[in-house]
C-alpha cells in the first residue's frame, strides 16, 4: 500500500514541476517578443516622419528665399539701382498677381528712386523657367511709384502649370531718351529677350549709351 501511495505522489510531483517549467518558458518568450516588436517599429516610424517633416520644411524655406544672383541678369554689366515691391512677400508674388482665377491679373506694385538723367523707364517681366516667357512689357513710364494693377493691358500675370512653381524677374530700365517702340512679344516665349533688352541702349537716332541703369527684382509664383 505504501508503495502505491509513494508512486502516486511521485507522479503528482513530476506533473507539478513540468507545469512550472512550461509556464516559465511561456513567460520568458513573452518578455523577449514585446520589446523587440513594439518599440523598434514605433521608433522607426517616428524617425521617418521627423525626417520627412524636416525635408519639407527645408524645401519651403529654400523656396521662400531663392532669389537669383546678378550672374543670371539679362542686363549684366550695366549699373543697377534698387527696385522694391510691397507685394513681394517672403520671396513670392501674391496670388492676386496671377493671370488665372483666383488671381486677378494685377501687376505688382513697384517703387524706386528717380534715376538722374532718365526721361523714361521701360518694364519687362520675364519667366526664365518657361523659355523667357514675357509677362509684362511697358514703355514710356515716367512715374517711379507704381500701384498694383498699373500694368493694365501691358501685363499678363503668371500662370505656370498646375502645382508648378516658376521664377519671375522684373526689370525696370532707366533710359536717357524715350523710344517709339520696344522689342518683345507679350504673353509668348522670347528666346532673344536679352538682345531685345540690350537694344534699349540704342536710341531712335542710332546713338548708343541710352541705358543709364536698371533695377531688378525676382519672386516665385506657384499655380494651384
Amino acid at each position: 500500500m505504501k508503495k502505491i501511495i509513494n508512486a502516486i505522489l511521485c507522479v503528482a510531483l513530476s506533473l507539478s514541476l513540468f507545469g512550472c517549467k512550461s509556464e516559465k518558458a511561456e513567460t520568458s518568450s513573452s518578455i523577449q517578443e514585446t520589446p523587440t516588436d513594439g518599440p523598434i517599429e514605433t521608433t522607426t516610424q517616428a524617425t521617418t516622419e521627423n525626417t520627412s517633416a524636416t525635408s519639407e520644411s527645408t524645401t519651403e524655406t529654400q523656396a521662400e528665399t531663392t532669389i537669383p544672383d546678378e550672374e543670371t541678369s539679362l542686363l549684366k554689366g550695366y549699373p543697377m539701382f534698387t527696385l522694391t515691391s510691397e507685394d513681394l512677400q517672403k520671396g513670392c508674388w501674391p496670388e492676386v498677381c496671377g493671370y488665372l482665377a483666383p488671381g486677378e491679373n494685377l501687376s505688382p506694385a513697384l517703387s524706386w528712386e528717380p534715376v538722374e538723367g532718365a526721361s523714361v523707364y521701360v518694364i519687362y517681366m520675364v519667366d526664365p523657367d518657361a523659355n523667357n516667357w514675357l509677362h509684362w512689357k511697358q514703355n514710356g513710364i515716367t512715374e517711379t511709384n507704381l500701384a498694383r494693377g498699373f500694368g493694365g493691358s501691358d501685363y499678363v500675370g503668371p500662370y505656370p502649370p498646375a502645382g508648378a512653381t516658376h521664377l519671375y524677374d522684373i526689370y525696370v530700365v532707366a533710359l536717357k531718351k524715350p523710344l517709339a517702340k520696344v522689342k518683345g512679344g507679350l504673353n509668348s516665349k522670347n528666346l532673344k529677350i536679352a538682345d531685345f533688352m540690350k537694344a534699349l541702349d540704342t536710341d531712335d537716332d542710332g546713338n548708343t549709351g541710352n541705358i543709364i541703369s536698371y533695377g531688378r527684382i525676382s519672386g516665385l509664383f506657384t499655380s494651384k
